[in-house]
C-alpha cells in the first residue's frame, strides 16, 4: 500500500511539474515573441522613415545584424536587402506580408523553417511611392528552446522525485488514521484508499437500495391508502396475530374506530362476538361471511385468509353496505304479500256472490245486486292487474318514443277522463294551463297527470275542488295537482309512493283504489328524469 501511495505522489508531482514547465515556457515564449514583434514594428517604422527621406542613401553604412531589412519596389522587385544581393533575389510581390502591405499599408507574417528549429517574423510598411520596406527577425522555436534548457529541467525533476519520496514516507504513516475513522453511514464521503473503494461503494449501493425500497414501500402504501380511502366499502387488514395493519376511512366510519388504531388488536375496532368469531375463523384459514347491523344500516362482512407460502399471514375483512338490497328484498316480499292480499279479497267476494247465485240461496230480487258486485270486483281485479303490468314495464325501463307534446292538451285529456267520477262526488275540476310544449314520452306524462287527478278526485270530500295547473319554469315545466281532499299525514308522506301503501286502508277500499297509482307516478317520473313530491 505504501508503494502505491509513493507512486501516486510521484506521478502527481511529476505531472504537476511538467504541466507547470509547459505553462511557464509557453507563457514566456509568447511574451518574448510579443516583445520581439513590437521591436520589429519599431525597426520597420524607423527604416521606412529613413528610406522615405534619404532613399537608397539610407542604407549606406547601415549595420543591421539582428534585424534584416528589405526594400521592395511596387512591382515586387527587391531593390535592397541587408543580408543578400538584391539582384539575386526573386520577386517578392507574392510574399504574404508584402502583398498585405501593398493592399492595407502594413502586413505581418510568420514562417517556420523546414527543420522546425527557427521561426522568422516579418513586418512590412508601404511607402508613399508604393514601395515596401520590410523588417524581419529570426528566433528559435519553442521546441528548440526546450532542448536548450533540458539540463536544468532534469535537475529540477530529480529534486522533485526525491522530495516526493520523502513526503510519501511521511504521509503513508498517517494513512492508517482515516481507516479507523471510516463513517459507514456515509461510505462515499470517506477519504480512503483505492482498495477500499469497491467495498465502500458496495455499502453505499446497499444503502441506496434500502432507501429506494423504503421509498417504494411508502409510495405503495400511499397509493394503497389513496385507493382504499376512496372506497365506499370498509377494508381492514389484519396480521396473523390479529392486530390491525391497515384500515380505510369507510371501515373506521362503520366501526367507529379511532384513526390511530393501526397496530392495535382487532378488539379495539369491534367487540362483537360474531365479528370476533369471523376473524378467528379467517386466521384459521377459513372464509366466512356475516351480516352485522350498525348505525341503523346492515353490512355484509366477508373475511378471507391471506396466504403466504401455504401459511396464513393474516386476514382481510371487507364490509359493504347491503341496506338497500335488504330493503329491496323486504319490499319485494311485501309486494308479493300485498298482491296476494289484493287479489284474494275481490276473488273471495266474487266466489261468495257466485256461490249464492249458483245454489239459488239469493232471492231473485238480490241477484242483480250480487251480479253487480261480481262485475265491480272483476273490474277492480282488471284494474289491479293492469297497474301491476304497467309497473312491471316501468321497472324494466321500456323505452317509449319521444314526440312533441302540448302539456295543456294532455292536462285537458286527463281532466276529461276523471270528469264523470268528479261529478258523482260533486267535485269541481279547475284547469289553469300555460302553452308549454315538450319533447317527451306522451304516454308517461299522461299517466302521471291521470293518476294524480284520479287520486285527487277519489280522496276528495263531497263538494270539494281539484286545481290542475301547467306552468313554465326556467328550463323546465311544472305540473301541479292540488285538491281539498282528506290530505296525507306528515309521517306518511314519504311512503305514499310505495306500492300498495295506503294511509287508510278501509277508506281506500271504499274508493276502489289499487294502491299503485302514486307508485306508477313515481316510476314514470324517474323514467322521464323528472322529480315528484
Amino acid at each position: 500500500m505504501t508503494k502505491r501511495i509513493r507512486r501516486a505522489i510521484f506521478l502527481v508531482a511529476l505531472a504537476v511539474l511538467l504541466a507547470c514547465l509547459t505553462i511557464v515556457m509557453g507563457v514566456l515564449y509568447e511574451y518574448f515573441t510579443g516583445v520581439q514583434k513590437n521591436a520589429l514594428r519599431q525597426q520597420a517604422a524607423l527604416a521606412a522613415q529613413g528610406v522615405q527621406l534619404d532613399g537608397m542613401a539610407y542604407f549606406d553604412g547601415l549595420e543591421a545584424n539582428a534585424v534584416r531589412l528589405t526594400w521592395v519596389a511596387a512591382d515586387g522587385t527587391v531593390r535592397y536587402d541587408t543580408q543578400a544581393a538584391a539582384s539575386q533575389m526573386e520577386n517578392h510581390a507574392a510574399r504574404e506580408e508584402i502583398a498585405e502591405a501593398m493592399k492595407n499599408g502594413f502586413g505581418e507574417a510568420e514562417r517556420t523553417s523546414a527543420t522546425l528549429a527557427e521561426k522568422s517574423l516579418y513586418y512590412a510598411l508601404r511607402l508613399s511611392d508604393g514601395s515596401v520596406v520590410r523588417a524581419s527577425v529570426t528566433q528559435y522555436t519553442a521546441m528548440t528552446l526546450l532542448l536548450g534548457v533540458l539540463q536544468p529541467v532534469l535537475v529540477v525533476l530529480v529534486l522533485a522525485i526525491i522530495l516526493s519520496a520523502v513526503l510519501a514516507g511521511q504521509v503513508s504513516k498517517r494513512i492508517i488514521v482515516p481507516l479507523n475513522a471510516i463513517d459507514l453511514d456515509q461510505p462515499l464521503e470517506n477519504d480512503v484508499y483505492e482498495e477500499l473503494s469497491p467495498l465502500l461503494t458496495r455499502i453505499e449501493q446497499q444503502h441506496r437500495q434500502i432507501t429506494a425500497n423504503r421509498q417504494q414501500l411508502e409510495r405503495q402504501r400511499d397509493e394503497f391508502d389513496a385507493v382504499t380511502g376512496g372506497m365506499n366499502e370498509g377494508l381492514v387488514l389484519l396480521s396473523e396475530s390479529g392486530t390491525v395493519l391497515s384500515i380505510n376511512a369507510a371501515a373506521r366510519r362503520i366501526f367507529h374506530a379511532a384513526p390511530d388504531c393501526v397496530g392495535d388488536d382487532v378488539l379495539t375496532v369491534c367487540r362483537s362476538l360474531p365479528m370476533q368469531k369471523l376473524v378467528k375463523d379467517a386466521l384459521a384459514g377459513q372464509h366466512g361471511e356475516l351480516q352485522l347491523e350498525r348505525n341503523g344500516a346492515v353490512y355484509q362482512l366477508d373475511a378471507s385468509p391471506v396466504m403466504s407460502s401455504e401459511h396464513v399471514a393474516g386476514a382481510c375483512i371487507l364490509a359493504f353496505d347491503v341496506t338497500e338490497r335488504m330493503r329491496a328484498e323486504q319490499r319485494r316480499r311485501e309486494f308479493s304479500a300485498n298482491v296476494s292480499h289484493e287479489l284474494k279479497t275481490p276473488l273471495h267476494a266474487i266466489m261468495a256472490s257466485a256461490e249464492l247465485i249458483e245454489n239459488e240461496l239469493a232471492a231473485p230480487r238480490d241477484v242483480p245486486r250480487f251480479a253487480a258486485g261480481i262485475r265491480a270486483e272483476g273490474a277492480h281485479l282488471v284494474e289491479l292487474v293492469n297497474d301491476i303490468i304497467r309497473l312491471s314495464q316501468l321497472d324494466e325501463g321500456v323505452e317509449l318514443p319521444l314526440e312533441d307534446v302540448e302539456l295543456k292538451e294532455l292536462a285537458q285529456e286527463a281532466v276529461r277522463a276523471v270528469r264523470d267520477a268528479a261529478q258523482e262526488k260533486n267535485v269541481t275540476l279547475q284547469l289553469d294551463c300555460d302553452d308549454v310544449q315538450l319533447c317527451t314520452a306522451r304516454r308517461l306524462v299522461y299517466e302521471i297527470l291521470y293518476n294524480l287527478c284520479d287520486n285527487a278526485v277519489k280522496y276528495n270530500v263531497p263538494g270539494g275542488r281539484v286545481d290542475v295547473t301547467v306552468k313554465k319554469a326556467p328550463g323546465a315545466a311544472v305540473l301541479r295537482v292540488a285538491d281539498t281532499g282528506v290530505g296525507i299525514p306528515v309521517d306518511a308522506q314519504e311512503r305514499v309512493f310505495e306500492r300498495f301503501y295506503r294511509v287508510d286502508r278501509s277508506h281506500s277500499r271504499s274508493t276502489g283504489g289499487t294502491g299503485l297509482g302514486l307508485s306508477i307516478v313515481k316510476h314514470a317520473a324517474q323514467q322521464l328524469q323528472a322529480s315528484v313530491e
